[in-house]
């Protein structure tokens, strides 16, 4: 996977574009794959995990949003995104929030194994996509997810 993340952070930085993460399934798997490509740290300002609904209203996605439509939604992945761009005052930020493998009972949904991630821009641009991952373990899960934030990127650098 890093060879995608090397592509992605090498037009990043050409770009001059800075990036920032908050990310709740993928549990910082996105800002892992940026690091370990060398030379990202101009690019990558600030990268949340926050697993639990009270950290990402933390970081400033509205308690109403997760109210209304759950946490495992298209609409707070974008608030995601947005808050987390704002915040770190990034080109491009990222949310991504899904459910893996079994109910949460804080947050039950209809849907398992189902995610939705947000790539907001500072030009307004906002792509949210909804993933359908695989049945399978965590780990391949994840990377799952990871890969196919990475090839949304591309295309959207």
């Amino acid at each position: 996977m890093t060879n995608k993340w090397k592509e992605i952070v090498d037009k990043l930085i050409s770009k001059n574009i800075t990036i920032a993460t908050m990310e709740s399934c993928t549990g910082g798997g996105i800002a892992n794959e940026i690091t370990n490509i060398s030379g990202a740290s101009p690019i990558l300002h600030e990268s949340y995990v926050t697993y639990c609904n009270e950290a990402k209203i933390k970081q400033g996605v509205p308690a109403e949003i997760i109210e209304k439509y759950t946490v495992y939604s298209p609409e707070t992945a974008e608030a995601m995104a947005k808050a987390v761009r704002e915040n770190a005052k990034t080109d491009i930020g990222i949310g991504v929030t899904g459910q893996l493998g079994r109910i949460d009972p804080k947050n039950p949904v209809d849907k398992l194994n189902h995610v939705w991630f947000a790539i907001a821009k500072s030009n307004g641009k906002i792509i949210v996509k909804e993933l359908t991952v695989p049945e399978d373990n965590r780990a391949i899960q994840k990377e799952f997810i990871i890969l196919e934030i990475g090839n949304e990127l591309v295309e959207n650098i």
